[in-house]
């Protein structure tokens, strides 16, 4: 399971004043808070701040690199945004995102190509926006997949975000998004999945219980990338233990050695 932090976005508390005055302290702790966490990317999304994204975007990730050894997943829906932080970037950037909307296919495609980053891609197109059933969903993530793959995306670079939405104003919304990572999954065994999770719960109470049973159910399903908070123990216990009971964890290794860690909740 790929874990992407989620901790670093301007449109969480305390991270809008940091970027603001450049505090490279406040992100510098909390990409290690990350990494310690088990987080293998750390993202970087400073959209909120829309007048400055271009600066500050690969000033967030040049600061999270020279704490960390751990790629970043740079989210903007701003090209000229994700090119300067391309460029500064060490090693395989994690790109979020692309759609099947012409105009922004046309303007984030040339960026994977150059950098030879990875592409998170929503199922998402000019016809139908965000599609409201399984069916529609998954017929775009099939023809993303087969435009990225014929413009020289490696299918091992794709990674497919089904769409999480609220259960709480339309109580299918879980079953879509499992129906679609398997529709997909199927067609494309090799494609990967990523998406964040915790719009699932939104403005419902317990949300953690909600989050990580949901978590579970979508890895059964195929998904293997999620970004979320890895500081969050108990949803990390799961992963492992999802890990484990999918035979995803050869011998069980990853769950005993968080086990003996003492980091399972």
């Amino acid at each position: 399971m790929l874990i992407v932090g989620e901790k670093i976005n301007s449109s969480l508390k305390g991270v809008t004043e940091a970027v603001k005055s450049r505090d490279a302290e406040f992100v510098r702790n909390l990409a290690i808070m990350q990494t310690e966490a088990g987080a293998d990317y750390i993202d970087v999304n400073c959209g909120t701040l829309i007048d400055e994204e271009v600066e500050a975007l690969p000033w967030l990730v040049k600061t999270v690199q020279e704490a960390v050894d751990r790629p970043c997943c740079i989210d903007s829906p701003n090209p000229a945004a994700l090119s300067a932080a391309l460029r500064v970037h060490k090693g395989k950037a994690l790109i979020n995102s692309i759609t099947a909307e012409k105009e922004r296919y046309d303007a984030i495609l040339p960026l994977v190509r150059e950098y030879g980053a990875g592409i998170v891609a929503l199922v998402m197109d000019d016809e139908h926006g965000m599609p409201k059933d399984a069916g529609t969903r998954i017929e775009i993530g099939w023809r993303l997949i087969e435009r990225l793959l014929k413009d020289g995306v490696p299918i091992g670079d794709i990674y497919i975000d089904p769409l999480v939405q609220p259960i709480s104003t339309n109580g299918n919304m879980g079953v879509i998004v499992l129906e679609t990572i398997k529709g997909i999954k199927d067609a494309y065994p090799d494609v990967h999945f990523m998406c964040g999770l915790s719009n699932v719960s939104f403005g419902l109470p317990k949300r953690a219980l909600l989050n990580s049973t949901f978590i579970a159910l979508c890895m059964m399903a195929g998904l293997d990338g999620a970004i979320i908070n890895p500081g969050n123990r108990r949803m990390m216990s799961v992963i492992r233990a999802a890990e484990a009971l999918l035979n995803k964890d050869k011998y069980t290794v990853n769950y005993l050695k968080a086990y003996r860690s003492g980091v399972l909740e």
